[in-house]
């Protein structure tokens, strides 16, 4: 699926949501390779694809992705990372993901991948994480060039079945200024908590490394509270199923009241960034509690109840998407206008893994791109 050449617009305004500067926190390099370019990086190492035709490719990737399972959906990642083994490879997505990212209105993104995924041909951890910073730098002069701004970051993830998580704290310390800017753990989540890698999230605490962690997807209530405490987490990736902490009370014809419990109550007190990606969400099965249709996601009454909710895309080639696709979704399952767009783009500033006068550099972005929208 071409999801640029999609002509998604409000309805009412018009307003072209493509335009709208957006910023992106949960985006995954080997979830977001361009069919062709698949095609063309197999074909260099003798790898044999389901299709040969790109538009074909994306069609199989998307009935994939379509299980309901986060297990089922995270083996099409062996196709990707297959052909992500390279410098040459990981260089050449890493700068088409930044092209992809500007052409969608995005000012800043957040790269996620897993370094000890791209090790099969001979590279080393240091050597993986130079190998995307190259072609992350090469996209954002790239984009430059053509009269456009965008700020790209690495997000170092650990995979949190595997033993390397220390390994892999220390390396995203090592490239902390050379482009990393966070830490994460990703992977099949359910029997595999975050307290697996507390001796990681201990070395980056005293390194003041932000970290982010994939939990309230594929498991609940546990793994958030391991996220928050035994991770440190700043922001959830997902976070969806925080939304089992929610009692609802009693509902009228105008208002729904809600009780918090103890760990939603913590993570909308502090202002916890929840990164929600809601294609995705649909497809691992992970707002299964509460229905199979985009109108049943707990979103709107996670962002009615004040949480820091963020918009993102998980993995662009499974989703078939894009960030301006989710966020007409969005608008067509609740009816959210232009106003809630920059509340989501303003959240997603607040907690991008910056400092303090560079988020607040974004948000001005973000405040002047809607004005002029």
């Amino acid at each position: 699926m071409d999801t640029h050449a999609t002509d998604y617009r409000l309805e009412g305004d018009g307003t072209d949501i493509r335009s709208l500067p957006k910023i992106s926190l949960h985006d995954h390099l080997d979830g977001g390779l361009r069919p062709q370019t698949l095609i063309e990086l197999a074909d260099e190492i003798g790898l044999e694809l389901p299709a040969a035709d790109s538009d074909e490719l994306a069609t199989w990737f998307s009935d994939q992705s379509n299980s309901g399972s986060l297990v089922e959906y995270l083996k099409t990642f062996d196709l990707t990372t297959a052909v992500m083994q390279t410098s040459t490879g990981l260089t050449r997505v890493a700068r088409e993901f930044v092209h992809d990212l500007a052409a969608d209105g995005v000012i800043y993104g957040e790269i996620r991948w897993a370094p000890e995924q791209h090790l099969a041909r001979g590279l080393t951890l240091d050597e993986t994480v130079e190998a995307v910073q190259a072609g992350l730098d090469e996209g954002v002069e790239d984009v430059r060039r053509q009269g456009h701004r965008i700020r790209v970051g690495q997000l170092v993830t650990a995979m949190r079945h595997a033993d390397r998580g220390l390994e892999i704290a220390e390396l995203a310390v090592r490239h902390r200024d050379r482009g990393v800017v966070g830490f994460d753990i990703a992977g099949a989540e359910a029997g595999f908590p975050p307290s697996r890698h507390r001796t990681a999230f201990d070395f980056l605490a005293t390194r003041f490394m932000p970290v982010t962690v994939h939990a309230g997807e594929a498991d609940g209530l546990e793994s958030i509270r391991s996220a928050l405490f035994d991770g440190r987490a700043l922001r959830l990736g997902h976070g969806v199923r925080l939304a089992e902490d929610l009692t609802i009370e009693r509902q009228d014809d105008e208002n729904t009241y809600v009780s918090l419990g103890p760990v939603a109550q913590w993570v909308r007190d502090r202002e916890i960034a929840l990164e929600t990606s809601p294609s995705s969400n649909l497809q691992t099965g992970a707002i299964a509690a509460w229905g199979d249709e985009l109108v049943d996601h707990p979103f709107d009454l996670l962002y009615q109840l004040g949480f820091r909710v963020t918009v993102n895309t998980d993995n662009r080639l499974q989703s078939g998407t894009s960030l301006t696709r989710e966020l007409a979704l969005l608008s067509d399952a609740f009816g959210y206008d232009v106003d809630d767009f920059e509340i989501f783009q303003l959240n997603a500033a607040a907690a991008a893994f910056l400092p303090l006068d560079e988020r607040e550099d974004l948000a001005e972005q973000i405040q002047d791109g809607f004005d002029e929208a």
